[in-house]
This record gives structure tokens, C-alpha cells and sequence, in this order.
């Protein structure tokens, strides 16, 4: 039979955690309780041990932690037991002055032993004593760890986005995993946090001894006063009593105290290795018999000498001269052992062996940047990189109309510092350098004068630039230039690569994507469409081949639209996008020319149009079928009428037949980049045409 306790399923989850989850808890408020309610003698003796074992704790836990991040409570303890001590401190002190006239043991037998036994009883000896185990741990012990820990934590935040930099280089050069990667960063935040606590916790003990020395100060001169005063007694008798107990009270109070401050030393001194600091000790110390022995030589010489104590030092240098002795001959047995031969990595059977997860696929987008440009990408140092690429994937995305692929930054030392490399499928197709201290000051076209600094080439768009300090801004802008910062000319440059190279950011996952999107708002249009219309694989050459005729895909639903009618006439990737093409030929002529009623467009003369028919069908339909000759002229034709076409601020269209489209846009793409090419059909029936030009050979 069991007995139902109300609470008791609350209570359970209290008892599976067991004690140490409120152990802290029950610590602090005793704190607390120590300071407010009188504490008796029995009490109070306990509280003292209790605090002389947690201080011996906590110092063999540091020497025997092998790595300090393993004892990362170490800063709360280290509080906990400060406070611990203090109101240990209030108590003691409210017990002494209460009870001292009565005799030594009225505050309770520990500081009555440390009072009698430690100090022999002569308050004049406690006294200098104390004063002695304050200066060592005040000027000696504390000062220098905290020092420590104040450098420690501020090199450990300095190096902190190097050592992230290095674990991303790692991660990308295919030395680590995902999961190493992620466990490394958390070493390296925890590792930053913890110093960062202990430059505050070394505070903690440097106030504690501070205010052991002003306890001290305060307890003598109250208990004279109060037995002399409320009890009369003598001043003789009242300076022996209440220095006696405030002294045995203070070492009480400062023997842990000390034994922390060491604690915390050793902490904050300690390599973050994973290797015993008595290994350490020893194996560092003592590694070179050289030392040994030239030490064991001067003991030696130093015990001969008269009036000198012979027994300790030649005794000494037995020792050191013995431990040489050991230590060569051990040296020199491992140099003469046979080598091992070598295991192949095939043969080890420690080896791990090769699988899927070693192949590193290639970055879709990459950027790599020089190290002087790593700040950039820093948000603690205030670099505002990563938040341009994220604003121009963010662009493009709704641009495009598909979510174009995170931007894998990194470092490369192979670079010039300075310098960055964009990649695309792990094939480099931009690269240039900045200065992140200057800006870049480019020339639009037509400027009212020069301006110093270092000549250089926009990166995105050819123009020529001038790398300028920031207190020449407002020169430049009032002579005509453009001025961008570092970060803004390399986000403009990726924005531009990317525009050039959209169809190579499109696969089958994005493509499907789209259509598991578009089944949610349309899910009859998709239903069926993969595979039973079209393949996968056609589709996304389709939409390839409009992304690279700079035609988003935005409007996905016309484009799937016209798929499922053309798809039981011709499965042809080619055929298939013109006959989206004229479906979208709204959204084209718009992103061409804007709302504008009319579009301006060049022809080409009705002969060379029958000459490049004939041509295309005697080739069949290839553009590498034009004669050399004409073809030079055309190009030259084009080249001219697309920049007069510039300098009037009007777009440049060529418009022919829809047999001569899709040869002559690849022909113009790219020598002529900005030359768009239509058919007749792509024309919208409410735009009006004006022929501008009509090229002829």
C-alpha cells in the first residue's frame, strides 16, 4: 500500500536533482542569516571548519583540474565563498564584542584554538602574524592575479574572432565537422566568458583582504571601548582579551582567504592545456639535467665554505646531482632505442577511415577576403559586411524571384591583404582589392576636377575611381563623384556578379522550391505538372535560360501556366522559353523601360534580315554560321547605335524576328551586354514602337 502525499509530484523533480541543486541557494541565505540573527558558539565553530574544509576544497580542485575551463564555476565559487567568510566576519565579531569580557572561549573554541595554539597565546606575536598573512595575500598573491586575469581577459577578447575565423578555416579546409566546429566555438565563448569573470572575481578577493584589515582595525578599538566602558575592565585586561579574540577571529577569517587567493593565482596562471599542473611542474622544471647540475655545483661550492651549515646544503646537492645523474642517463637509453617504423595510413588500424562526409562539396557563392579586410566581417569589431551581403542576397532574392544561396565568407591567406575573390561554384569569377580606411570616390561620367589620392577601377562596373581619405568626402561629392565606402564597393561588386551569373545560382532544389510554394496558393497548376508534363530538369533549363537573358522568374505562376499548354507541343528547353517570353512580355519590356508608353528599339534593315535567315538555315540556326566579315560589321553596327542609345539616357533594344531572338541575343550577350534583344511577338499590344536606328550592313 502506498501513501498519496499531497505535492508529491512536485516534489519529486526536487528529489531526482537531489541536494546540489539547492545547495547554493541554502549557502547564500545562511549568508544572509549569519549577517541578521545572532549565531551561537557551537554554531559558529562549525561555520568556521565548514569554511576552512571549502577553502582546502576548492584549492586541490585547482591544482588537480586539468584545463581551467573544466572548474568554470570557479568565479561563483569563489563569490559564494567570499560572502561566506564575511558574514562569518559580522558574526564572529557580533559574538566577540557581546561576550568577550567573559573569557577566550566565549566566541567558541576555534577562534579560542587560533587565539592560544597558532599564535601561543601572545597577541603581539597574532598581531604582526596577521598583518604578515595580509600583506602576502593583499600586496603579493591577490595583486598579482588579478593583473593576470585583467590581461588574460583582455588578450582572450582580442584573439576571440581570430580563433572563430580559424575554426571557420578549418571547418571549410575539411579538417573538423559541423559538430567539432560547433563544440570549438562553444570552447572559445566559454573560454572568453571565463576570464571575463575572473578579471571581476579577482576584485572580490582584493576587497576581502581590504576589508580584513579594516575588521581587524574596528573589532580592537570597539572591544576596548565596550570592556572598558560597559564592564569595566582594565585596559590591560581588555587589549589581551579582545586582541586575542580578534586576532584568532581574523587568521580564522584569513587562512581561507589565503588559500583562495592562491586557488584563483593558480587558476589564472594555468595554460589551457588538457595536462596535470603537477606533470607540468615536474616535467618543465626538471626536464634539463644541465640546470640540475650546475645547481648541484653550487651547493656544493656553498657548503664547503667555513661558518656556512655543511649538512643542508651538501645534502641538497647530493639530491640534485643524483637526479642529474638519473635524468642524463634516462635521456640518453631513449635516444638509442630503435626507432619504430612508420605505419602507413592505410595499415593503421587507428586510422579512421575515408567516407562521404571527408568530401567537402564546393561553395555555390564564396567570398574570401585578404586579412586585413577580417574586421569587415567582424561585428564586434563594427565591420557592417556581413549585413551588406545579407541586404544584397536580400535584393536579388526578391529580384530574381527565388532565394539566392547564403554568401560562404572566409579568410585566405593566399590573398594580398587587402584583397577579397569572389567564387562561384568554387571557380573565381571576380577579384579586386580595397581599403577599408578609405573610401572610394568613383567618376559617373562628368566630374569639375581631380582629386588625389589613388587611382584605381570601380570593380563592379569598370569606372574609373580614386581611393580617398574620409576627410575628402565632401571635396569629392562637390566635384561630381560618387564616394562609397569599402564595404558598399565590395556588397556593389558581389550584387553585380551575381546579376551576371543568376542562371548558375538556379538548381533542381530551388526550382522545386518554387513549385511546392506555388502548389500552396495553386494547387491544381502544379498538380501533375513534375513529371507527368514536363521533367524537373527541362523546367529548370527553362527558367536557366530566362535568368540568363536577365528576365526574373518572379511571376512563377505565368510561367507554369504556359509550360502546361506548350508541354504536348514540344519539349524543347528553347521552344518552351520563347513561348514563356511572350507570356511575360509585359514584365520584360517593363523591367526594360518602365511604364513608359512608348519604347524606343533598333531594327535591322529588311536585306541583312533575309541575309541572316538564309544564313541561320544554312547553319542551322547557330550564330557561329555568320561570315566573319559580316559578322564583324554587325557587331560593330550594334556597338554604335546601343551607345548613342546610352547617351540619350535610353535603353538600348534591338527588335527582330522571333526566328533571329534567341541567335542574335547570344551573339550580342557578351560583347554587347546591355543591348536587349526582342521579338515582334514580346512586344505588348499597348506600347507604342519608335524606331530609332535601323542597322544595315
Amino acid at each position: 500500500m502506498k501513501l498519496a502525499l499531497p505535492f508529491a509530484d512536485k516534489l519529486a523533480p526536487i528529489t531526482q536533482r537531489g541536494l546540489p541543486s539547492i545547495g547554493a541557494p541554502i549557502v547564500v541565505l545562511s549568508t544572509l542569516a549569519m549577517v541578521v540573527l545572532p549565531i551561537p558558539a557551537l554554531l559558529l565553530d562549525l561555520s568556521f571548519t565548514f569554511n576552512i574544509a571549502l577553502a582546502m576544497v576548492v584549492l586541490l580542485v585547482t591544482i588537480y583540474t586539468r584545463r581551467p575551463l573544466d572548474f568554470a564555476a570557479f568565479p561563483t565559487v569563489l563569490l559564494i565563498a567570499t560572502l561566506l567568510r564575511l558574514a562569518l566576519n559580522v558574526a564572529s565579531t557580533r559574538v566577540v564584542l557581546l561576550k568577550g569580557h567573559e573569557g577566550p572561549g566565549a566566541a567558541g573554541n576555534v577562534i579560542e584554538a587560533f587565539g592560544n595554539v597558532v599564535i601561543g597565546g601572545n597577541y603581539a606575536v597574532g598581531l604582526v602574524v596577521f598583518l604578515i598573512l595580509m600583506i602576502i595575500n593583499f600586496m603579493v598573491v591577490t595583486k598579482g592575479a588579478g593583473r593576470i586575469s585583467e590581461v588574460s581577459a583582455r588578450f582572450t577578447l582580442d584573439a576571440l574572432p581570430g580563433k572563430q575565423m580559424a575554426i571557420d578555416a578549418d571547418l571549410n579546409a575539411g579538417l573538423i565537422d559541423q559538430d567539432q566546429a560547433r563544440l570549438r566555438r562553444f570552447e572559445v565563448t566559454k573560454e572568453a566568458d571565463f576570464y571575463g569573470s575572473m578579471d571581476g572575481a579577482s576584485k572580490f578577493v582584493k576587497g576581502d583582504a581590504i576589508a580584513g584589515i579594516l575588521i581587524l582595525l574596528i573589532n580592537i578599538l570597539g572591544g576596548l571601548a565596550i570592556g572598558m566602558v560597559q564592564h569595566g575592565l582594565g585596559f590591560g585586561e581588555a587589549i589581551e582579551i579582545y586582541t586575542l579574540l580578534t586576532i584568532g577571529d581574523g587568521l580564522v577569517a584569513q587562512i581561507p582567504s589565503l588559500l583562495l587567493s592562491i586557488g584563483a593565482a593558480m587558476m589564472v596562471t594555468r595554460q589551457n592545456t588538457d595536462e596535470d599542473m603537477g606533470q607540468q611542474l615536474v616535467f618543465q622544471l626538471f626536464d634539463n639535467p644541465k640546470a640540475l647540475m650546475i645547481t648541484a655545483l653550487i651547493l656544493a661550492v656553498m657548503g664547503v665554505v667555513p661558518g656556512m651549515p655543511h649538512f643542508a646544503f651538501l645534502l641538497l646537492a647530493s639530491i640534485a646531482g643524483g637526479g642529474a645523474y638519473l635524468m642524463d642517463r634516462k635521456q640518453k637509453r631513449e635516444a638509442q632505442k630503435p626507432s619504430v617504423p612508420e605505419v602507413s595510413p592505410e595499415n593503421s588500424p587507428a586510422q579512421k577511415e575515408l567516407s562521404w562526409d571527408d568530401v567537402q562539396p564546393v561553395d555555390v557563392i564564396g567570398l574570401e577576403v585578404g586579412y586585413r579586410l577580417i574586421p569587415m566581417v567582424d561585428r564586434d569589431q563594427g565591420g557592417e559586411l556581413l549585413e551588406r551581403v545579407k541586404g544584397v542576397r536580400k535584393k536579388l532574392s526578391q529580384d530574381f524571384g527565388f532565394l539566392v544561396p547564403s554568401v560562404h565568407i572566409r579568410d585566405n591567406l593566399e590573398l594580398t591583404p587587402n584583397s577579397y575573390r569572389i567564387t562561384l561554384m568554387g571557380v573565381a569569377v571576380g577579384e579586386s582589392e580595397i581599403h577599408p580606411d578609405q573610401e572610394l570616390a568613383i567618376n559617373p561620367g562628368q566630374v569639375y576636377g581631380a582629386i588625389e589620392g589613388e587611382p584605381t577601377t570601380d570593380p563592379a562596373f569598370g569606372l574609373d575611381a580614386v581611393w580617398i581619405g574620409d576627410e575628402q568626402r565632401e571635396h569629392a561629392q562637390a566635384l561630381g563623384y560618387t564616394v562609397v565606402d569599402s564595404a558598399t564597393v565590395l556588397a556593389t561588386h558581389l550584387s553585380q556578379l551575381l546579376t551576371n551569373n543568376a542562371s548558375q545560382l538556379i538548381g533542381y532544389e530551388e526550382v522545386q522550391n518554387l513549385l511546392d510554394l506555388l502548389g500552396q496558393s495553386a494547387p491544381k497548376l502544379v498538380e501533375g505538372f513534375v513529371p507527368d508534363q514536363l521533367s524537373l530538369s527541362t523546367v529548370v533549363k527553362v527558367l536557366q535560360n530566362l535568368l540568363n537573358e536577365a528576365i526574373p522568374v518572379r511571376d512563377i505562376r505565368s510561367i507554369v501556366q504556359t509550360l502546361s499548354e506548350y508541354a504536348p507541343k514540344s519539349q524543347d528547353p528553347d521552344v518552351l522559353t520563347a513561348a514563356v517570353r511572350i507570356s511575360l512580355k509585359r514584365l520584360i519590356v517593363q523591367e526594360i523601360n518602365g511604364i513608359e508608353p512608348e519604347l524606343p528599339v533598333i531594327t535591322l534593315i529588311p536585306e541583312l534580315e533575309q541575309i541572316l535567315h538564309q544564313t541561320m538555315q544554312a547553319s542551322g540556326g547557330e550564330s557561329t554560321g555568320i561570315e566573319p566579315g559580316l559578322a564583324e560589321r554587325l557587331q560593330s553596327s550594334l556597338s554604335g547605335a546601343t551607345q548613342d542609345q546610352e547617351l540619350k539616357g535610353e535603353p538600348a533594344v534591338l527588335l527582330t524576328s522571333g526566328v533571329l531572338r534567341s541567335t542574335l541575343a547570344k551573339f550580342v550577350k557578351n560583347t554587347i551586354p546591355s543591348l536587349r534583344v526582342l521579338s515582334y511577338q514580346e512586344i505588348p499590344d499597348e506600347k507604342q514602337i519608335r524606331i530609332v536606328q535601323a542597322v544595315g550592313n
